[in-house]
């Protein structure tokens, strides 16, 4: 995040997650990225340890009472270590917590959020199928009524740190007879007997985050275990959006911002014509585009969080969530692909990690909603704004200031 925009205590709690970041093993990246280790326990819990985890929610639940603003600051300043690492970071911590947290019971948040934010135990999210994920309402798992019980079944795939979880935030059909998005209900399911993980895709990057095909055989859920309320899921689901797609631009920045540094300081060693290539405009003007970029991601990101932290309408807030996964994850990508060009043949090595950076962010534009969606939601929600505030807000009518503007004749819409 930029200086101008942190307080002091701002960034005391940027240094302590520098601090983190700096703790971190380099075997451990490594040996994520080999597949050697399948999640990251080791850094969570230490995480959990210096109370970064889960900082936006109240302190009564382990959190530090801090708001939006903050947390896109960590979790930029935490995904400098590797995309992984951010998704991991805030999977149990920002998107499980935040719909026990808000719409959680008491005994929910004490079982379950107090000791993840301690980094004692861990969580991931099912949402994606292996029919779909972008089709959240189709969801083909199910969960029927035995006594005070729950029995869940069904599939679910792609899950961030579903080999590693202690409980999983599972979303199934509870009534099959009613419009899809009406007979949700969200559940909180530990793991146990009928609860299946299996790590097993052979990601092209963001490896040793624990991703899981996750399978349910007749899952016992305690009634005590409905989030909200049976079936409103839709309650739950909606809300999370922001965490999970904001805390994905956040995070996208910190991957991305590795590369463009790395490169600028390569451009100032490498020589060419016996010059440094950063003197070079072909060279340097790539480096200035890819800044730009991760300037432009960094600014929309805190408007954002502002919109959140204010409690902006909701329909803004989800258009600017929305565009703001989308242009900062593509903005990032672009900048780390200029920063290999920039670092040449030695970039698509491994002698750098610029090469691990670029397969990482490939995951961003995808997960917590393709960014095909995202401009769905962008166009659909701003058709709406925009209807509103030409209607109601006594605007200036713009159309008028042509010179030719009450040839109406001309003016042809069918």
């Amino acid at each position: 995040m930029f200086d101008h925009l942190l307080d002091d205590s701002q960034r005391a709690l940027r240094d302590e997650v520098r601090d983190l970041v700096r703790w971190v093993p380099r075997e451990l990246i490594l040996a994520m990225d080999r597949d050697e280790v399948r999640f990251p326990r080791e850094f969570l819990a230490e995480a959990g340890r210096r109370n970064l985890l889960g900082v936006r929610y109240p302190k009564t639940w382990g959190g530090r009472g801090l708001t939006w603003a903050d947390t896109a600051m960590v979790m930029e300043e935490v995904a400098v270590l590797g995309y992984m690492f951010g998704c991991t970071f805030g999977v149990g911590a920002e998107l499980v917590c935040d719909a026990i947290v808000n719409l959680g019971t008491d005994d929910q948040r004490e079982r379950y959020v107090k000791p993840l934010l301690r980094g004692e135990i861990f969580a991931a999210e099912c949402l994606t199928e292996p029919r779909g994920g972008s089709d959240f309402f189709g969801t083909t798992t199910r969960a029927a009524r035995d006594g005070d019980d729950w029995l869940l079944s069904g599939q679910k795939r792609f899950i961030v740190g579903g080999d590693a979880a202690d409980f999983f935030l599972v979303y199934a059909r509870t009534d099959p007879d009613v419009a899809p998005h009406r007979g949700l209900t969200c559940f909180i399911v530990d793991r146990g007997p009928g609860v299946e993980t299996s790590y097993l895709y052979g990601l092209m990057g963001c490896r040793g985050g624990g991703t899981a095909r996750v399978t349910f055989r007749d899952v016992r859920v305690p009634q005590k275990n409905v989030v909200g309320k049976v079936n409103e899921a839709v309650k739950v689901f909606y809300p999370m959006m922001i965490p999970e797609r904001l805390g994905t631009a956040a995070m996208t920045i910190g991957a991305a911002r590795p590369a463009v540094e790395i490169a600028t300081r390569y451009s100032t060693k490498r020589r060419a014509f016996g010059r440094p290539i950063c003197e070079f405009q072909g060279v340097s003007f790539q480096i200035a585009e890819a800044v730009t970029l991760l300037d432009a991601c960094r600014s929309l990101c805190y408007t954002t969080a502002l919109a959140v932290d204010a409690g902006d309408d909701p329909n803004r807030v989800r258009r600017l969530v929305s565009e703001t996964k989308k242009f900062v994850t593509e903005s990032c990508q672009h900048a780390a692909r200029l920063a290999m060009q920039v670092m040449g043949g030695i970039g698509y090595t491994n002698v750098y990690p610029i090469e691990r950076i670029v397969r990482d962010l490939g995951l961003a534009s995808i997960w917590t909603g393709s960014n095909e969606i995202m401009s769905l939601i962008v166009g659909t929600e701003w058709y709406k704004e925009s209807a509103v505030s030409w209607e109601s807000q006594r605007l200036r009518d713009l159309e008028q200031d042509a010179e030719h503007a009450d040839d109406v004749e001309e003016k042809v819409y069918e």
